[in-house]
């Protein structure tokens, strides 16, 4: 990589363009996303035109509209006929109205057909991310027939590894893998050898079902049909592999208030990433002040006991925690379809049993440290560990039934993840704080 940018301070384009035929099409696009975007542009235009638009499939959204409209229509019509149906669908659905009209006039009529045709479906759905370059088969060719048939459309393919098989209809019948082509008997016929216990996703299906789907069977691709059962299109396993990249990142956007974007990191600008921060950020804090109120309300009350003062944020963060790693492990399970809103009971149950092993834990560990470094009285001590495994319990508890609740509703269970939970555990954790030092050491509010 320090070789071909030295080669590209000193523009030695010649011996660059030869440097870069030689490395993959991945690497060169990673190449390429590394310099500035006059730098990126000049580079791109000496890529040999096959070569391009193969890079250019591997590069971010950004770079690659920054690249399509910088070039001629008809360097842009090139390199749209070039890329699989899905990946230029993926770039035109990002690209401003008049320049996507001016990409499909130039594209060729087959190019702008399977684009148009994928465009029709909902965003994230199986059908907006399948690709239409597949190769079909009819049941009554023989085996020599469908060999030849795939050396003359295979080319421009997604895959040929698996051929789909069709009838008249073009209702999927079945599927063949080339290998058992390639070693079976000429005149064998398709639909004798075919495997008809096809498995297969629908239009409609939602991208996260697609990849729990994809990593159920360990397929490689897989056909994606409509209500009739006709194929349309195949998903193939380096799509489910960008699909689990952008679920993980929203969820993890999430369950940190964070509202999702698309754009990488270092590709967000600073009003925009504001932007994304806020919303939840004001919604926390303005949440926040109802613990600011319990405490205040109890103000008077710890005049008469500072010392209690001093465990406050102990009892809060401990709380936080506890909640947040059940809520984690509860929306990661719901993710997977581990876990449903009919086991609910069952999570309960379960996670009230470890609130109160990990709650006891940590109260006899801060008992002895109460009692032994801090020097209280047993009173104190007794009142902080009570509401600490309260507070553990509670936060557990809390932390399993709001993204499972949420899920129920129809919301996404990652957004009841630890911050919400937080400030509604540490709200709690106040209110049987106080309540508890009340009974125990005669407080008066």
């Amino acid at each position: 990589m320090k070789e071909l940018i030295e080669l590209v301070e000193t523009k030695q384009y010649t011996r660059l363009r030869q440097e870069l035929s030689e490395l993959n099409d991945a690497d060169i696009a990673a190449f390429l996303e590394a310099l500035e975007n006059e730098d990126m542009l000049k580079i791109f235009r000496i890529l040999p035109k096959a070569l391009a638009a193969d890079v250019f499939s591997y590069l971010p959204i950004e770079d690659q509209q920054v690249i399509i409209t910088s070039l001629s229509d008809k360097e842009a019509a090139n390199i749209i006929n070039n890329l699989m149906a899905d990946d230029a669908t993926d770039l035109l659905e990002e690209m401003p109205a008049n320049i996507v009209k001016k990409l499909l006039t130039n594209a060729n009529s087959e190019t702008r057909r399977d684009i148009n045709h994928l465009l029709r479906y909902p965003e994230d759905s199986a059908g907006s991310i399948m690709t239409v370059e597949f190769v079909d088969l009819k049941e009554n060719l023989t085996v020599e027939e469908s060999i030849a048939r795939i050396k003359k459309v295979g080319i421009d393919k997604e895959t040929i590894n698996i051929c789909y098989v069709l009838d008249n209809k073009r209702t999927l019948v079945g599927t063949v893998a080339l290998r058992y082509l390639l070693l079976s008997e000429p005149d064998a016929v398709i639909g004798d050898m075919m495997h008809e216990n096809v498995i297969s996703l629908h239009t409609l299906m939602d991208q996260e079902e697609v990849a729990r789907q994809f990593q159920k069977y360990d397929f490689t691709a897989m056909p994606v049909v409509d209500n009739e059962n006709r194929l349309v299109g195949i998903i193939t396993v380096d799509d489910v592999v960008d699909i689990m990249q952008e679920e993980a990142t929203e969820d993890m956007e999430k369950m940190a208030a964070i509202v999702p974007t698309d754009k990488p990191y270092m590709k967000t600008g600073v009003i925009e990433t504001w932007k994304k921060r806020i919303p939840w950020l004001l919604l926390l804090m303005i949440s926040a002040t109802f613990t600011g109120g319990i405490i205040t309300s109890f103000e008077d009350a710890l005049s008469t006991c500072v010392v209690l003062t001093a465990y406050i944020p102990m009892l809060m963060d401990t709380g936080g925690n506890a909640g947040g790693q059940a809520s984690v492990t509860i929306i990661r399970g719901l993710s997977l379809n581990e876990i449903s809103f009919s086991d609910m009971f069952s999570v309960v149950w379960k996670e009230a049993r470890v609130a109160i092993l990990c709650g006891v834990s940590l109260a006899l560990a801060n008992f002895a440290k109460l009692l032994l470094i801090d020097r209280v009285t047993i009173s104190v001590a007794a009142v902080v560990c009570i509401t600490l495994i309260a507070a553990v319990f509670i936060a557990k508890i809390v932390g399993c039934l709001l993204p499972m609740a949420a899920k129920k509703i129809g919301f996404d269970p990652a957004v009841m993840a630890s911050p919400f939970i937080t400030t509604i555990v540490d709200a709690l954790s106040l209110i049987i704080y106080f309540q508890v030092a009340s009974q125990l050491l005669h407080l008066t509010s």
